[in-house]
């Protein structure tokens, strides 16, 4: 079966923000193989609607939607689940949604690492 992998970023009026979550996603895409894989946003464009539909349309039969969020918020609790599900019927595929970054083994090492930063 054909994966399709969305980052699902919030998005922001700012572009470098947007770029950076574009750049982590690109990134990930090939590091992990991915050949189906689109970045999207909640609250800016890409729209996660664009990306399914694109992922679809190069044959996509899955969709695993992986949110660049930290914690399970608002928008993860409430508006992806909801935008999953509808997405899911309109295209006639399966979309899962993972689990926000928080809770994964490698976040505090992350910290530290940043904090290290400082200490040199």
């Amino acid at each position: 079966m054909k994966r399709g992998i969305v980052v699902f970023g919030h998005g922001s009026p700012v572009a470098s923000a947007n770029d950076a979550v574009r750049a982590i996603a690109e990134r990930a895409a090939a590091e992990g193989g991915w050949s189906l894989f689109e970045t999207a946003f909640l609250e800016a464009d890409p729209r996660l609607s664009e990306a399914v539909g694109k992922l679809v349309s190069l044959g996509a039969e899955d969709i695993l939607v992986l949110p660049y969020f930290l914690t399970l918020g608002l928008h993860l609790h409430r508006d992806l689940p909801g935008l999953a599900a509808s997405l899911s019927r309109v295209h006639k595929v399966p979309i899962r949604v993972a689990d926000p970054l928080d809770g994964h083994p490698n976040l505090s090492q992350i910290l530290v690492d940043r904090a290290l930063e400082f200490s040199r």
